[in-house]
């Protein structure tokens, strides 16, 4: 047993196993940004209903329960920021909004915030966790993939530079799409990072999984990621990486 005082002051993270807690937006910029350098940036998008989806209650009603129990309008939070002196735009997304599921809002805003990234030359940093695309809005949700993909090409042939912190779970279309292409790719220790689930996986293939399969240190066996970083070092580990690419 730990005091849950004792788990916040370590950054959401368990001072006895060193298990990486999710952790909602805001709290992340806090830890993340210099005191007081966040600036918001496209903070008035909120998602429509395009398909009137109607599960147990309507998208619509949906949308509105999760605003006010997180106070957010959708699955990210993005703005300019400095990281230890170091300005930057920087996009969050937020695990306790329907998952961080990518919508049509999360997709216009990582786009917003990589064309930012681009006129301004600042890099770009997104740290991501999702389920995947939101299936209440249908293809408009899947489209936001390519749109974002080909967003960071014209970042990458701007010369910028785009580094992913891939946290858990970071999974599906999201994970098939902006958060598996950047210059560098850290991860969270544990994370969870990969498309369809391992349960799903296994099922499909009927197949045993490996041993540590889609985690954070099987994903840097394999390349898929080039950093494990704890978060107690994301802030320096960031700056540092910055400072090595010149930007």
């Amino acid at each position: 047993m730990v005091y849950e005082k004792e788990v916040a002051e370590a950054l959401n993270v368990c001072p006895e196993c060193g298990y990486h807690r999710r952790t909602d937006a805001r709290t992340r910029i806090k830890q993340l940004v210099d005191p007081d350098s966040f600036e918001e940036f496209a903070a008035d998008l909120q998602a429509t209903d395009p398909l009137k989806f109607k599960d147990r209650i309507t998208y619509a009603d949906r949308l509105k329960q999760e605003q006010r129990r997180t106070g957010e309008k959708d699955a990210i939070v993005v703005g300019k920021a400095f990281i230890r002196g170091r300005a930057v735009i920087l996009g969050v997304m937020n695990p306790k909004f329907i998952m961080a599921s990518m919508g049509a809002v999360v997709g216009e805003k990582v786009t917003r915030a990589i064309e930012r990234a681009t006129e301004d030359n600042l890099p770009l940093i997104l740290v991501t966790a999702s389920g995947g695309a939101r299936m209440q809005e249908g293809m408009v949700s899947l489209v936001q993939m390519a749109k974002t993909a080909a967003a960071l090409a014209r970042l990458d042939d701007a010369g910028g530079l785009y580094i992913v912190v891939a946290t858990d779970p970071t999974t599906a279309g999201v994970a098939a799409s902006f958060a598996s292409l950047g210059d560098i790719v850290i991860a969270e220790p544990k994370a969870m990072i990969g498309f369809a689930g391992p349960r799903v996986i296994a099922n499909t293939i009927n197949a045993e999984l490996p041993e540590g399969f889609q985690t954070a240190e099987f994903m840097l066996e394999h390349g898929f990621v080039d950093r494990i970083v704890h978060r107690s070092e994301l802030r320096s580990e960031i700056a540092r990486i910055i400072d090595y690419c010149g930007k």
